[in-house]
């Protein structure tokens, strides 16, 4: 299989994590439009809808993350030892080293250092993301003998149960009752969280059930895979004829998903406010492991392998941003903050705002054009510093 390369570089991949990265800071320029308050809290009607449409269109951003490191790095190209003390150079270092930056940047500090003993404090959230990338990695070596000798229909299988996998967070959500009747449970933190419909084996005393080891990423390490070995190069028209289908049925399923659960809740009643266990539920949709966010991610990925493009605009400008993605994911959130901030200051919240009804959908795609163009410029310059500039932005 040929692939365009520069550098020994797949540059699809490369436009892939680019438009990842903005994706994820899309989702999180969104969040203030449904998070607030106590923890849950949609300003206006308009809101609902506008937080729906600008987080799925991007839902996918993590997913590809993660099919883009398989696509290069899985089955391993060398040694398990050599892969992990790379892992650590890359990306344990730069994160141990902005998960003490925010530990400083926002709450008690003290506090902060003794919650990263045990988990990320949840100030900076969107470091969840680098423990679950961490697990993966740690899997690969595992798996890497039986992904260099799977046949095209054996992984074909192993993906179809992943799929299916896919639909059991919504099934959960379906024979638990929804909302009214999930129980709430508290964690260490003290954060609220739904309590697990136990489904095919799993109990109060065992959660390890038939599909544990087969759900979650472990789906798109497995995609990343296929990818690779078995989808060629297709037509444009094959492309967009399998894409343009599977990213509508997967935008309709997580749009529609998050609007149902918002105004079953609301009745059209706004403002609404709670505690995050509420926007956790409307988020049902939203969640990685679930079937809309898995057929967008292959749509995405079949329009990306289509890129070719190279040239100048690709060497100055979107290769070195594609390099520092990591370290634009790590530090993103300390800009974004302070400028979604500003910007709603200024421009005012929800229908009262100078825009009126589109107050928000501007303060969202303002907020993260100016967010991801700073987070860039910054994580690009610290990468680009002699000798430690790894160990900051990976």
């Amino acid at each position: 299989m040929t692939q365009l390369k520069t550098e020994n570089r797949v540059v699809w991949v490369d436009w892939l994590r680019v438009a990842a990265c903005f994706m994820v800071v899309v989702v999180h320029a969104t969040e203030p439009f449904y998070l607030g308050g106590e923890g849950s809290q949609i300003l206006t009607e308009a809101d609902a809808y506008w937080s729906s449409l600008f987080d799925s269109l991007v839902r996918a951003c993590v997913p590809l993350f993660i099919v883009a490191s398989s696509y290069l790095q899985f089955p391993l190209h060398y040694s398990s030892g050599e892969f992990l003390r790379r892992r650590v150079v890359r990306v344990v270092v730069p994160f141990l080293l902005w998960s003490a930056v925010y530990a400083f940047a926002w709450g008690n500090p003290a506090e902060n250092f003794q919650n990263l003993l045990l988990n990320f404090n949840y100030s900076a959230g969107h470091l969840w993301f680098v423990y679950m990338l961490i697990g993966v990695y740690l899997l690969m070596p595992l798996l890497s003998p039986w992904a260099e000798r799977v046949s095209k229909r054996e992984l074909q299988v192993y993906l179809g149960i992943w799929a299916f996998t896919t639909l059991i967070p919504l099934l959960r959500d379906v024979v638990g009752g929804g909302f009214e009747g999930m129980e709430i449970t508290y964690g260490v933190s003290g954060l609220p969280r739904p309590a697990l419909t136990p489904l095919w084996g799993e109990a109060s005393w065992n959660t390890y059930g038939t599909f544990y080891y087969i759900s979650g990423f472990v789906g798109y390490l497995l995609m990343g895979l296929y990818f690779r070995r078995f989808v060629g190069e297709l037509s444009w028209k094959k492309t967009l004829a399998i894409a343009v289908p599977s990213y509508l049925a997967g935008f309709v399923v997580v749009f529609g998903g998050f609007l149902r659960r918002v105004f079953e809740m609301t009745q059209g009643e706004f403002p609404v406010t709670g505690l995050v266990e509420k926007a956790v539920w409307w988020e049902t949709t939203w969640c990685n492991d679930t079937v809309g966010v898995a057929l967008m991610t292959v749509a995405w990925i079949l329009v990306f392998k289509k890129i070719k493009c190279e040239g100048k605009f690709y060497n100055n400008i979107l290769l070195p941003v594609s390099k520092a993605s990591y370290g634009i994911y790590l530090l993103h959130l300390l800009l974004l903050v302070p400028i979604s901030g500003a910007v709603r200051e200024l421009l005012g919240l929800g229908n009262e705002g100078v825009l009126g009804v589109w107050t928000s959908p501007v303060e969202i795609v303002v907020t993260a054009l100016l967010s991801f163009v700073s987070s860039a410029i910054v994580a690009v310059a610290l990468q680009r510093v002699p000798k430690i500039g790894k160990y900051i932005a990976g």
